[in-house]
């Protein structure tokens, strides 16, 4: 499987970039997978590096039970929060978006990814140029704002107070898009910035955009 790469003229290229991304939209994005996932109802997942082990839980139970089917999970699932959800979808049906806060050339593939793109339930996206073979803090906000941009709404796990995730979801919550995380009192803080308390029963009317 090759990864193709393509411009804003393309059909493909999601037209949120430039609504969202203003100076920083990519002139080009790279695609490895099935591109018509980009068509679906695109759920974002971010968490900080610490996460609660109760919402690590409460995580697990919610990605594995409620989410809706066709609903479609974006992220860069490098967080170890992320990382579990990850791993529950791979087990699973559910198509998924993978966005590497690096470039695709000389990705390594790993064995567990081989399955579900040769059942065309996986696409990993990038919006950086070639030779960015190694991600740094900037180049991940980056990527989080691709990510955030792409999406048509976003559940933060969790949100360490003052942390880097905090002030991106308060980017977040100018966008305007819908903006969600888990119901516990260890997520005050979003709360306080305006996301909506998600109880999973919720993720069940997910399936659309």
């Amino acid at each position: 499987m090759l990864t193709v790469c393509f411009d804003q003229t393309h059909s493909s290229y999601p037209a949120a970039l430039r609504s969202y991304l203003g100076k920083d939209v990519p002139a080009s994005i790279s695609a490895l997978g099935n591109l018509d996932i980009l068509k679906e109802s695109k759920l974002a997942i971010f968490c900080s590096a610490e996460c609660p082990a109760e919402l690590i839980l409460q995580t697990h139970n919610l990605i594995e039970t409620a989410l809706a089917p066709g609903v479609t999970v974006i992220s860069g699932f490098h967080s170890p929060g992320e990382r579990e959800c990850l791993s529950i979808l791979l087990r699973g049906n559910q198509p998924m978006i993978i966005c590497p806060a690096r470039s695709l050339t000389k990705m390594k593939i790993r064995t567990e990814y081989k399955k579900p793109l040769d059942e065309g339930r996986l696409l990993f996206l990038s919006s950086f140029r070639s030779h960015r073979h190694r991600s740094d803090i900037h180049m991940a906000l980056s990527r989080n704002r691709f990510v955030a941009a792409i999406a048509d709404r976003i559940l933060v796990l969790y949100a360490a107070p003052a942390s880097k995730t905090e002030t991106f979801c308060r980017e977040i919550v100018g966008w305007k898009k819908p903006l969600f995380t888990l119901a516990s009192d260890l997520n005050q803080n979003l709360i306080v910035l305006g996301a909506k308390p998600l109880n999973p029963r919720e993720l069940g009317n997910w399936n659309c955009g």
